[in-house]
């Protein structure tokens, strides 16, 4: 049984976020768009599944990595953003709610839960300025590239990136978009050669 089924703050929880690291690790494929299409490419390049070359051709055929681009510092565990003080707004309006697993003297986990209320804000928000959908339709994009993994494998994964993983610790993790952009056209260019063979023939 999960521990916040008995808390009556959270009943109207409609969402969670386990642990910080995953959270900051999602929140740095939001703010760095260069690096969510080069994980797609990366995605693309072992199951050559054409909507992921797409999706990665729609971000950076763009400005979206230099325009959405907000970049995160390099910290001892990758990524990382402090949360408290942007958090604490949502909090306090209760929109979310935050819960600690552990001691006083060693928090072992940070659950992240959107309630009822979050939710129908972040909808009306949406409705009435349609600019932000952009955000609901990368989230979904960031999740399910995310699905299944948890924040120590998410960490790894984005440590593959030697941009990222050669970021000196306490500065800011610099952009990857000239290098997506290369891998792009390499990987429309190969997936085209079959169909100019095939024009020839």
């Amino acid at each position: 049984m999960q521990p916040e089924l008995a808390d009556p703050a959270l009943a109207s929880a409609v969402g969670v976020v386990r642990t910080q690291v995953r959270l900051q690790k999602l929140d740095f494929w939001l703010r760095n768009p260069d690096y969510l299409a080069d994980e797609l490419l990366t995605d693309y390049e072992s199951s050559r599944e054409a909507p992921l070359l797409h999706l990665a051709g729609e971000i950076l055929d763009s400005e979206e990595p230099e325009v959405r681009r907000y970049p995160m510092l390099r910290h001892h565990f990758g990524a990382y953003e402090p949360l408290d003080d942007a958090l604490a707004v949502l909090r306090s309006a209760g929109l979310i709610a935050v819960r600690r697993r552990g001691t006083v003297s060693r928090v072992r986990q940070h659950d992240y839960f959107l309630l009822g209320d979050g939710r129908r804000v972040a909808n009306e928000i949406v409705s009435q300025e349609p600019v932000f959908q952009y955000y609901v339709e990368r989230v979904a994009l960031v999740v399910a590239l995310a699905d299944g993994l948890g924040g120590t494998e998410l960490k790894a994964r984005q440590y593959l990136q030697r941009e990222y993983a050669q970021t000196d610790r306490g500065t800011r993790i610099g952009s990857v978009s000239a290098q997506a952009r290369t891998r792009l056209e390499q990987f429309r260019a190969q997936a085209a050669a079959p169909q100019r063979e095939a024009e020839v023939k």
